[in-house]
């Protein structure tokens, strides 16, 4: 442990001679003086690691010290001792910053315990962190290898989140380690939707899916009366959830917080609409082919949704009124909040929200923001920064002051693509990076999911012989034809649409008011 210096101000140091011997003897350097004045002296001619400040001493109060000290060196810590009790100092030494309060008497063990809080938390932190990582990584590995059900997939991704956070808040050198199990893990969860998605989309057992979202999670809160407001945040991960969730915690309590399964492909137009209509999005083109939108078509993909909602209330007979708002930026987030005494009209308030999904394009197409949010951690961060300092976190407030119950989710996740796959299409064929749908596609079948008979599992069929491909893992398809620019283009970029634990297994969240 490094030697930190540290500044003990108290006007009766002579009595705490056995307190600083016991610091010298772990290892720290301890200067003293019996007041205020001397330690604002010391300060001006030297560096401290950590000042120990009496609030009760002659002539500068420990409070007045405290202030200058907070100008003089401001991140230096501060622990102030005092003999009193009063509520009021404790309030103006807390309000002023301090890094600990301890009420005499105290033992050599409480400012032990407080000087390691303050200095070497970190360092202590990443040890054991490190160690817990290290213990953990064998039983992460058997759960790889082991993993047979969707749960049991739920479960690992879970557990891999956790470390993921954990990990990025703490130096351990370990964050290379986890990547390399999250590989692993998404090469083999890409093998089991290989051998298990057909029987997923045509038997009765099977995940939770896009499509079940509204009648499973919705539909029985609104039968009991519940005022709902149905949230889906466009391009949310559960990594990105489990970073904004502590941000609602003053004002909702956590009724369920599950993952479930989205179809495929994992984008906007199939997934969104499938969760919005209740449908497959085969059936969408059947049922309500005017709400439908093709691949080729320039319109937007979900310019539907309210109409969708209505089929699908219509359908199960529910007489229900709903507001339907789409936030793709501040202007109409701030348009919600002034009308938000309109929604208490309607039993159903649902909102979506674009802005993540913007990010991971804007992140491909902006040099600025590929490099905000160039890592998971940092896109994670901008994530968190939205929705703490935009108004969607106010928008939550009003939702929890009005008694609405919040059933947050979102239509897919994205995954950061740095592997390129050749595939070759005729003019038609989409242009999205993790799957592609055509009539006459050239792959390697190896490398791709491949779906021959898209009716089967509840998918569109443009042309009678038209073929789904998905790329999996951290896979993005690439044409042949100017292939290095198309690389170094969308190389380590967000994409969505295929097969990875990040994508597919989505947070389902249930918030009910405070």
């Amino acid at each position: 442990m490094s030697k930190e210096r540290i500044l003990w101000a108290d006007d009766e140091i002579d009595l705490l001679k056995p307190h600083i011997l016991f610091l010298q003897n772990k290892g720290y350097e301890v200067e003293t003086v019996t007041n205020g004045r001397d330690a604002l002296d010391a300060l001006e001619s030297q560096i401290f690691s950590l000042i120990i400040l009496d609030e009760n001493m002659p002539g500068i109060s420990g409070l007045e010290a405290l202030q200058r000290i907070k100008i003089m060196q401001p991140n230096v810590p501060v622990i102030m001792i005092t003999k009193s009790e009063e509520e009021d100092i404790m309030n103006q030494a807390i309000g002023s910053e301090i890094a600990d309060y301890l009420i005499k008497p105290v033992n050599p063990m409480q400012i032990l315990l407080s000087i390691k809080k303050n200095l070497h938390s970190d360092e202590l932190i990443t040890d054991k962190v490190t160690s817990d990582y290290q213990q953990e990584f064998m039983r992460i590995s058997q759960l790889i290898n082991s993993a047979q059900t969707i749960e049991d997939w739920y479960e690992l991704y879970a557990t891999l989140v956790r470390w993921e956070l954990t990990l990025s808040n703490a130096d351990t050198k370990m964050d290379e380690m986890l990547h390399m199990q999250k590989v692993e893990a998404n090469s083999a969860f890409a093998k089991f939707v290989k051998r298990n998605y057909e029987d997923w989309m045509t038997q009765p057992e099977h995940p939770l899916r896009s499509n079940e979202i509204f009648k499973t999670k919705v539909l029985p809160l609104l039968d009991k009366g519940e005022k709902v407001c149905f949230v889906v945040i466009d391009n949310f991960r559960l990594d990105q959830w489990r970073t904004v969730s502590p941000l609602l915690a003053d004002y909702f309590n956590i009724e369920s917080d599950e993952l479930y399964t989205t179809i495929l492909p994992t984008a906007t137009q199939y997934a969104r609409n499938a969760i919005f209509s209740g449908l497959m999005p085969m059936d969408i083109e059947q049922l309500f082919p005017d709400l439908w939108v093709d691949e080729e078509s320039e319109e937007g993909k979900n310019l539907n949704e309210a109409p969708l909602i209505q089929t699908l209330l219509d359908r199960y007979r529910r007489k229900v009124h709903f507001s339907y708002n789409k936030m793709n930026d501040s202007a109409a987030g701030e348009k919600l909040i002034q009308n938000i005494s309109m929604l208490k009209n309607f039993q159903l308030n649902v909102l979506v929200f674009n802005f993540v999904d913007m990010l991971s394009h804007a992140r491909t197409e902006s040099k600025m923001i590929r490099e905000l949010a160039k890592t998971d951690v940092a896109y994670r961060s901008l994530t968190e920064s939205w929705f703490k300092n935009s108004n969607v976190l106010e928008i939550f407030k009003l939702m929890a002051q009005n008694g609405y119950k919040i059933v947050l989710t979102t239509d897919h996740g994205t995954i950061k693509v740095d592997h390129p796959i050749n595939v070759i299409g005729d003019k038609n064929i989409n242009t999205n990076l993790r799957y592609k749908v055509g009539k006459s596609l050239t792959y390697k079948a190896k490398q791709v999911y491949e779906i021959k008979q898209p009716r089967k599992v509840g998918l569109p069929a443009p042309n009678i012989s038209s073929t789904y491909i998905f790329a999996m893992n951290h896979d993005f398809f690439a044409y042949p034809n100017n292939y290095n620019y198309y690389v170094s283009y969308y190389n380590d970029t967000f994409q969505h649409g295929g097969i990875s634990m990040e994508e597919m297994l989505v947070p389902i969240v249930t918030l009910s008011p405070k």
